[in-house]
This record gives C-alpha cells, structure tokens and sequence, in this order.
C-alpha cells in the first residue's frame, strides 16, 4: 500500500487548522500541526513533509521569515495562506520561494484542490542533483560548480544565487524579488548589481559579454544556459 501524503499546517488560528486537517484527512491525507514557527520546525525535523500550508502573520516569527529560513535547507512545497488579497504579500511569498499563495477566504475544498496539484507538480517534476549547462555545472548534493570542467570557488551566497537561476533558466528576476530573497529586503538595485558583477566574474567565460546570467534591462536578469 502506498503511503500517506504528509502535509504540515502552521497556524495559530486552531479552528482553522481543524477545519484543514478534517477536508485533508478526508482526501486520504496525513495531517501534522503547528500553531508557531518554532513547533513547524521541531515538526519538518520529525517527520517527512511533503508539503506546507503556512499562515503568513503568526506571533513570534512570521510566516515570511520561516519561509526564509527553511528553504535554505528544503525544497519542499510551500503554500502561503493569508487573511490579506495585497499583491505586494502575494510578489513577497513567491519571491521567497513559496509554491502558491492562497486567501484565507478561499473555500476549504479549493484549498484542498491547490494543495494536491502542488503535490503532484512536485510529484511528477523531482529536483535534479545535477544541474547540467554543457560548459556549466552544479552538484546539487555537494554544492560543487564546474566551469569547463574546472571546480569554481564560490561564497554561499553566490551559490545560492546561481542555484536559483540555474533551476528556472529563462525566468526573469527582478531587483526586488533577489533582494528579499537574498538580501532580506535591505539594499537596492546596486546590491544586487555589485553582487551578479562577482559572480559573473567566476563563472561567466567572458564576464564583459554574459553567456549564462543576462541582463534584462529595468527589471533584472535571466538565466540563459545557450
């Protein structure tokens, strides 16, 4: 038999996480709770997780800031629930990583419906370990970067940087969704600018003519991979 689905869901609102656990476990789902930060991350410690459903204003620390901190060790899927329609929060939680973003005044049954396509986009669409560019690659598993073979040194911000373009080629970055996600929000265009300067010096084999990281000129950049 094939096992349970687990999903976690971190909220400090209870009868809203009972009303999620009884549609979840209904639709054949394994349900774990938290009601604070620090419980979901004892929780995803604890048990397999395949997916989050996180509540974005909780006391202590918010939903943003565990969003943060636990895709600097995971990519498990992440869906925002939210009392607020604002895209500003809407740009924010998806910048950071999160998977969808959902109102709180959405019915339970499409909250159920957005978690399992979530599931199955994860499901049928696993990570790489290795993100391969022909004369460029990284090792997911060692957080190795060879340029034509040769390893590249470099800091775990830029890594990091180069890991999240890489994984969307073609998608366009802009200046604020790098800063959040990098920079927490503090800096500007220059921040971002100084720091793809450095990278593109490492990997790029002519820095003055990028073949990977491109500009888009007003908005950001794009990860090629021609």
């Amino acid at each position: 038999m094939e096992a349970k689905q687990t999903i976690l869901v971190v909220d400090d609102d209870k009868s809203i996480v009972e009303l999620l656990r009884d549609f979840l476990e209904n639709e054949g789902l394994s349900v774990k709770i938290a009601h604070d930060a620090k419980r979901a991350l004892v929780v995803l410690e604890e048990n397999a997780i395949h997916a989050l459903i996180l509540d974005i204003m909780m006391p202590g620390q918010s939903g943003f800031e565990l969003c943060r901190q636990i895709r600097a060790e995971s990519d498990v899927p992440i869906l925002f629930l939210s009392a607020r329609s604002d895209d500003i929060d809407k740009i924010r939680g998806l910048a950071l990583g999160g998977d969808d973003y959902i109102v709180k005044t959405a019915s339970p049954g499409e909250i159920v419906a957005r978690v399992k396509a979530v599931l199955r986009r994860s499901h049928s669409q696993p990570k790489r370990n290795v993100i391969d560019y022909d004369r460029l690659t990284l090792d997911l598993s060692t957080r190795e970067v060879l340029l034509d073979g040769q390893s590249v040194s470099l800091t775990p911000k830029e890594y990091d940087l180069l890991r999240l373009f890489a994984e969307h080629p073609k998608h366009v970055f802009t200046y604020e969704q790098l800063l959040e996600r990098f920079w927490e929000g503090v800096g500007d265009k220059h921040t971002v600018r100084v720091q793809l300067s450095r990278l593109r010096e490492k990997i790029e084999p002519n820095p003055n003519a990028p073949q990977f990281i491109k500009n888009v000129w007003g908005i950001g950049y794009c990860f090629k991979g021609e």
